[in-house]
């Protein structure tokens, strides 16, 4: 009896335990990555980014970024609301990286090139393999 009793509180404080939610301190996420928002800035203004998109380029600046508005959120417990940090990413694409192309489709010449000889090898496999039963030796 005693075991069951024991049971159902480790079972029922487990599972209220995991159901706190901790509140994001918006203020102080805000604060922390003003530091990293800044040092990202001074890099990109070096990189040229207002002459073309200057992706390639700033890479490990970028990924610099994105660890440390990482870290600033999960210490402000705003890691898992991710509207704060999908804001500052998306401020930082609308400002910096605007002029990058968007991925295109190629030209229809080209996905013809490149699907033609799948379709024509699809089509002439049943003649071929007719062709090979049906050969006399």
């Amino acid at each position: 009896m005693l075991t069951s009793f024991t049971l159902a509180f480790v079972f029922f404080g487990t599972a209220l335990s995991q159901t706190i939610i901790h509140p994001c301190d918006k203020r102080m996420f805000d604060s922390e990555v003003r530091f990293c928002r800044s040092a990202f800035n001074k890099s990109m203004e070096t990189s040229g980014y207002w002459q073309g998109c200057a992706w390639p380029a700033v890479k490990r600046v970028y990924y610099d970024l994105k660890l440390c508005v990482d870290g600033k959120a999960a210490a402000s417990l705003c890691l898992s609301r991710g509207s704060l940090v999908d804001d500052l990413f998306r401020e930082v694409h609308q400002e910096y990286f605007a002029s990058c192309r968007r991925i295109q489709d190629p030209p229809p010449l080209i996905v013809a090139a490149l699907i033609a000889p799948l379709l024509v090898a699809t089509l002439l496999m049943p003649f071929v393999c007719t062709k090979l039963v049906t050969r006399e030796f």
